[in-house]
């Protein structure tokens, strides 16, 4: 694989940045993800790394260095990360749940998947075209999409989500892939401070016109700029697919020379300085895939 990846977080105008984001990679398969911790919940940091350091250990674990099953990984790693947050508000006696959001895209071969569980987002632009967005697990996108079909009067708030991790309930996973890949492509992820902010024309002209280490840092701070003092966390990783032909090797990354067992991540084991050690038990983590594969090992002995 060869890519270019660049990604950007600034807190705005909230007390603390809640958003997190990183990627991993190895010789064959690269997965990129994004959460950002929801407010009115407690330990909304906690909630956004405790998701992707999830989806980093069981890519980790099962990349090696390819994924037999890229959509399913997605889904039960996504799940994992759900339960993981379960079991730190239990074991901690919380009254409440820390919660997030998460958005992650794998690309594997020359093929990219991705999933999301609430409304932080991936955007797939090829050329100047705008070629895929998710769609927000919000009661706004959901209205939007039925007054197409039954007109409706009331507009309902875009921050109310109705699936997140660490609600009572399942979670909502979409998935969707494998998309082919061509050279150029450009896969954007973000937190709504971002799209919320800049309309989806304006996000695709920045990406179509700029490589990613300009159009990242130029959408994040055009996205303060509109939103002012009030501005939410703006997070911004993007990724380009690039050819042989065209790899700039002072900016962009090569994994050909990988061997089958290496593992990159930007993905850290820690939670910020101002955390304690030991707020993460990795113990738990692996409890937590290991029950992952349990699950999947008795579902796959009942099929045959």
């Amino acid at each position: 694989m060869q890519f270019s990846v660049y990604q950007v977080s600034r807190k705005g105008g909230r007390e603390k940045n809640e958003d997190r984001m990183g990627y991993c990679y190895t010789r064959d398969a690269g997965l990129f993800a994004l959460a950002d911790g929801m407010g009115g919940h407690p330990e909304g940091e906690v909630a956004s790394q405790l998701a992707l350091q999830t989806l980093s250990a069981m890519f980790q674990q099962q990349a090696k260095p390819r994924l037999a099953d890229p959509v399913r990984f997605l889904q039960e790693a996504i799940i994992a990360g759900h339960h993981q947050l379960l079991r730190y508000a239990t074991e901690r006696a919380l009254l409440d749940t820390p919660r997030t959001t998460v958005v992650a895209c794998l690309i594997q071969g020359n093929a990219a998947y991705w999933a999301h569980c609430g409304d932080s987002r991936l955007y797939l632009v090829r050329g100047q075209k705008l070629v895929a967005r998710t769609r927000d697990h919000s009661y706004s996108e959901l209205q939007e999409t039925l007054s197409q079909v039954v007109p409706m009067r009331d507009r309902v708030n875009r921050n109310v989500l109705f699936t997140c991790l660490g609600s009572p309930g399942k979670p909502v996973i979409d998935t969707a892939g494998p998309l082919l890949v061509h050279p150029g492509d450009r896969v954007m992820l973000c937190s709504d401070g971002l799209w919320g902010a800049l309309p989806d024309n304006v996000i695709t002209e920045i990406l179509a016109r700029r490589n990613v280490a300009e159009a990242v840092p130029e959408l994040a701070e055009r996205a303060l700029r509109e939103t002012g003092e009030k501005s939410d966390n703006v997070t911004v990783l993007a990724v380009e697919w690039e050819s042989a032909e065209d790899i700039d090797s002072k900016s962009a990354i090569s994994t050909l020379s990988l061997g089958d067992e290496v593992f990159a991540s930007t993905i850290q084991a820690s939670l910020g300085a101002d955390a304690n050690a030991d707020d993460l038990d990795e113990a738990e983590i692996e409890r937590s895939i290991r029950e992952i594969n349990e699950a999947i090992q008795r579902s796959s002995a009942k099929r045959r």
